[in-house]
């Protein structure tokens, strides 16, 4: 690739990750943290050399067909690329790479944090003295919520995020099962003490916690169907950090309306930012605990995320092979 390569950054990053890109590329950076339209996206692909996206940017087929000769390379600023459309590029000559392994811990903590906030109902103790309720003290059966050490802990999607869950879990003293499209190595599983599933309805049916980590892809999409759904327990809680398309948004309002299962908690959503009203109903009546898709929300995480980036881009413009380069064989 040319040198002064055109490096565009789609939004805000962290103070330190854009000021270090202005030391080593020529950069155009996002004054106005706000997703960018679509004629703008079409704009950024016309001009720059490198494309630096987040999850907020759909890079479908319409968009890379609109990109100029240029582009060459999309550096994702984040590990999943379901908004990118990485066959189209790979068609195009286009590079795309991703982020991988940087917010592991952080999203495993959230996962962690929610299963905790649903099952001890913390969101609902944590608004009643702000919001000036009533209290008259302690009582032996005042917001009674639900032990976790000892329960079933089912995880679908057993890659870094989930197996840095099943680390956290043990430590909390719950049973560790999975299901995942490659069971793991045999001594992975015993340093875990993780039981393997083969079959995804058997493992929702025995669980009473289920806790969400594949990627969003055609083949996981509504993975969590309204049938499976319904083979979870009545006092089953579930919870999702990965992506909001892996669960039937709808079936799951349902079943929560109709307390068929004991509660959830969500860091995403299907048609994010957009939040179905019925979900805040439920939140509101402290049957669901909702997040802003915030399990990766750590200034470290998002300066690792930034470096890996910048590796990314520099191995690019100096003629070597990306080290985190995304396949459509992949996905």
């Amino acid at each position: 690739m040319r040198q002064g390569a055109l490096v565009v950054v789609t939004r805000r990053l962290p103070d330190a990750v854009e000021a270090r890109m202005r030391e080593l590329f020529d950069v155009r950076l996002s004054a106005d943290d706000r997703p960018l339209s679509r004629e703008a996206l079409v704009a950024a692909v016309e001009s720059a050399d490198v494309l630096v996206p987040t999850i907020t940017d759909r890079i479908d087929a319409g968009i890379i067909a609109a990109a100029g000769d240029r582009l060459k390379l999309i550096a994702n600023f984040g590990n999943g690329v379901d908004h990118i459309d990485v066959g189209a590029a790979t068609a195009r000559g286009i590079t795309v790479t991703n982020t991988p392994g940087v917010l592991t811990e952080d999203t495993a903590d959230m996962t962690m944090a929610l299963m905790l906030a649903v099952t001890r109902r913390l969101p609902e103790g944590a608004r009643i003295l702000p919001d000036g309720e009533p209290w008259p003290g302690w009582s032996p059966t005042w917001m009674l919520g639900r032990r976790i050490t000892g329960k079933r802990l089912g995880i679908v999607g057993m890659g870094r995020i989930g197996q840095a869950l099943a680390r956290r879990a043990r430590a909390f003293g719950l049973s560790v099962n999975y299901h995942n499209r490659r069971r793991l190595p045999v001594e992975t599983e015993t340093a875990l003490a993780a039981t393997y599933w083969a079959s995804l309805d058997r493992m929702l049916a025995r669980m009473d916690i289920v806790s969400i980590h594949c990627p969003h892809t055609p083949a996981t999409y509504h993975l969590l169907s309204a049938r499976r759904l319904k083979l979870m327990k009545p006092d089953a809680v579930i919870v999702n950090t990965a992506r909001g398309e892996v669960i039937d948004e709808q079936a799951l309002i349902a079943m929560l309306e109709r307390d068929e299962l004991a509660g959830a908690g969500l860091d995403v959503f299907q048609h994010e930012p957009a939040v179905d009203p019925r979900l805040m109903r439920l939140a509101k009546a402290n049957k669901v605990v909702l997040l802003p898709h915030m399990g990766s929300a750590t200034l470290e995480g998002r300066i690792d995320m930034g470096e890996k980036v910048m590796v990314n881009i520099r191995a690019f413009l100096d003629g070597h092979r990306p080290p985190n380069r995304v396949l459509p064989s992949m996905l």
